[in-house]
């Protein structure tokens, strides 16, 4: 059962989770769209205005899990803000959401200081920059691929946007990401990468290039 034991601080008020999907699938092909691991990642972040909560997954019965929450959002006087990189993430979106009376807006204006939004352009995501901890959260886009380093999605991922949406062009999408000073990137699926960020993206877009 997910307790706080399994809630990892990266830095001082930035916290990630791991918790198993109900919709992961043992023995999936690999490259399949069923090709990930059943332990998915979550994000907390203390921002100055509110508790911004990337991606959540409550599991059913994790009550440890709720109160630690609670307590976060109460140091935040209540203010929470729940944001999805991508449609398939939602995940506990609208049960954190209605618990906590949160926004669900990633507009830019909408989020709260600190936290900036990422579109990738034609890939249907949008990660979250975290500036004053050199801090990116990806969706789907950017995979751990273990011993810091980072991977592309499968190509079958990417299948339902369409021809010319490959691997490639997702490369090309994601150069603008070199822009910034990524120290973390933490990654949904996978092992996250804590130093090194932006070495490890520009490692990945040149493979695919």
């Amino acid at each position: 059962m997910l307790g706080v034991a399994d809630i990892s601080e990266i830095a001082d008020g930035l916290w990630r989770w791991t918790a198993g999907h109900p919709e992961w699938t043992a023995g999936a092909r690999r490259g399949s769209t069923a090709d990930w691991p059943r332990e998915v990642g979550s994000v907390a972040y203390a921002a100055p205005d509110a508790l911004v909560v990337i991606d959540p997954l409550v599991p059913a019965g994790a009550e440890a899990l709720w109160a630690w929450l609670d307590e976060r959002a109460a140091n935040r006087r209540g203010t929470v803000a729940v944001v999805t990189t991508i449609k398939w993430h939602r995940r506990s979106r609208d049960v954190v959401a209605s618990r906590y009376g949160a926004s669900t807006s990633r507009a830019r204006a909408a989020l709260p200081e600190g936290v900036e939004p990422v579109p990738i352009r034609g890939f249907g995501e949008t990660m979250f920059w975290i500036a004053a901890e050199r801090t990116l959260v990806p969706g789907d886009r950017l995979l751990g691929a273990g011993a810091g380093a980072l991977r592309l999605p499968p190509a079958s991922w990417l299948g339902y946007l369409g021809a010319g949406k490959g691997p490639s062009a997702l490369a090309h999408a994601m150069r603008p990401l070199l822009d910034l000073p990524v120290e973390r990137v933490l990654v949904s699926h996978g092992q996250p990468v804590l130093r090194g960020g932006r070495n490890a993206i520009a490692r990945v877009l040149e493979e695919a290039s």
